[in-house]
């Protein structure tokens, strides 16, 4: 977890999250000019200008920056891919309803793009709001959409679908529940407010209709922006230190690992990437009788920092031939953070950007929870695939985890303006 697959973007506590930071050039939208009179206790009623409340909870404050932060959709790539991590995140996927084919899946494509436009925009749906997220800004909001494999078969585009997209091979440390596993389209959220993630998942589900209907839901979280005194890499639900040798955009190779190219197959897919989606549940009671000694030697890096067990700091190169005093290495031969190195899987590299979860406590007392671990990448059989074989052939953690769920994803590149999201595939 600590290096590669169960690892996070490393990423500040943020104040930006596009390169210009906040979108001021938008002037007030609603749900700022709402946010900042329910600061001082003026809010309209229902009925027009009777006064909603009568004031405002102690301690409130004006729209902060951390709810200003306004991520675009118009770009290159999809958002949700290279943006810092959200502190809120959902992740849903849909299975095309009895009837609907192509003609219906990019009705609904152009439904779920201008609602991803306006929500990220700090703007209300549409059609039918709810009105849950009337009150915030648009709070680093994004929504990345992808197809399955099964999709192009249901919508007659199976000349389209992409050799990529073949599905994964088993692995013999699956436990897979295949009704929370793949589907025709998948669609992350994240939010840096849980009432504005969950909102945009509202929409997302309305927007559906009768077009799709939900296959399986999930709900992830993340550390909250600011909750660190410092900016510092993740930590995940066993305590470690999670993602320090994540792939950077500033990486000369970056954009080569994680994007097709703009001249790649199918031509549909430029700019866009592959998404592999696994529920894996962590043992956590078993991880946690571990001496803090036991559980760095699993993973090869200290638990206080994310240094490596070879020495130095979190960013330090790992000596994987540095030995103890007995002769015995110092970063074990089957420690998760070496087996997953890029250089002992023949390049192999993939960007990192989970969410942990916890879906509560069973009659045992166990903890359901884990990671709910998005990965991506160019191909994912030469990112994901040779990773997690290396890994089923001798990787520490493995006694400690458990994959539930599974699920690979098309994510083409992002829409320019005026399209929507897929357009090419769907209208080519």
């Amino acid at each position: 977890m600590a290096d590669h697959s169960l690892s996070q973007v490393r990423t500040p506590d943020r104040p930006q999250d596009t390169p210009a930071g906040r979108d001021a050039g938008e002037g007030i939208s609603r749900r700022r000019l709402l946010g900042t009179a329910g600061a001082t206790g003026l809010a309209l009623g229902a009925a027009g200008g009777a006064v909603g409340y009568a004031s405002a909870p102690a301690g409130a404050t004006p729209l902060t920056s951390v709810g200003d932060n306004r991520v675009q959709f118009h770009v290159k790539h999809q958002p949700g891919i290279t943006q810092p991590l959200q502190s809120r995140g959902h992740l849903v996927a849909f299975d095309l309803g009895p009837g609907a084919g192509r003609k219906e899946a990019a009705a609904l494509l152009r439904r779920w793009s201008d609602t991803a436009r306006r929500l990220m925009a700090g703007e209300p749906s549409a059609h039918g709001d709810t009105d849950v997220a009337r009150d915030a800004g648009p709070s680093s909001l994004t929504l990345t959409f992808g197809f399955g494999h099964s999709f192009f078969g249901r919508t007659g585009l199976a000349k389209q679908r992409p050799v990529a997209l073949d599905p994964l091979p088993d692995f013999s440390s699956d436990r897979l529940d295949r009704t929370r596993s793949n589907g025709d389209l998948w669609v992350q959220i994240g939010a840096d407010d849980a009432l504005v993630a969950f909102h945009a998942l509202r929409a997302v589900q309305k927007d559906a209709g009768s077009a799709a209907r939900v296959r399986w839901q999930m709900n992830g979280f993340n550390r909250s922006p600011g909750a660190t005194s410092h900016p510092m890499t993740a930590r995940n639900l066993m305590g470690q230190i999670d993602g320090t040798r994540n792939p950077r955009p500033a990486d000369s190779d970056f954009d080569q690992r994680i994007f097709v190219p703009e001249q790649g197959e199918p031509a549909w897919m430029a700019n866009g990437s592959y998404a592999v989606v696994r529920r894996i549940r962590m043992l956590l009671d078993d991880w946690e009788n571990l001496s803090v000694k036991e559980q760095e030697q699993v993973i090869g890096r200290r638990k206080s920092d994310g240094a490596p067990l070879s020495g130095g700091s979190e960013t330090s190169e790992m000596d994987l031939e540095k030995t103890d005093a007995r002769g015995d290495l110092v970063v074990p031969f089957n420690a998760h953070a070496r087996i997953t190195r890029p250089d002992q899987n023949g390049g192999a590299a993939m960007l990192r950007r989970p969410f942990s979860y916890h879906d509560g406590i069973g009659t045992d007392g166990v903890p359901d929870a884990g990671l709910l671990f998005i990965c991506w990448q160019a191909d994912p059989l030469r990112g994901f695939v040779p990773v997690q074989r290396k890994l089923d052939r001798g990787d520490a953690l493995t006694p400690f985890v458990r994959h539930e769920a599974s699920g690979l994803f098309a994510v083409p590149g992002g829409a320019a303006d005026g399209e929507y999201v897929g357009q090419a595939l769907l209208e080519g």
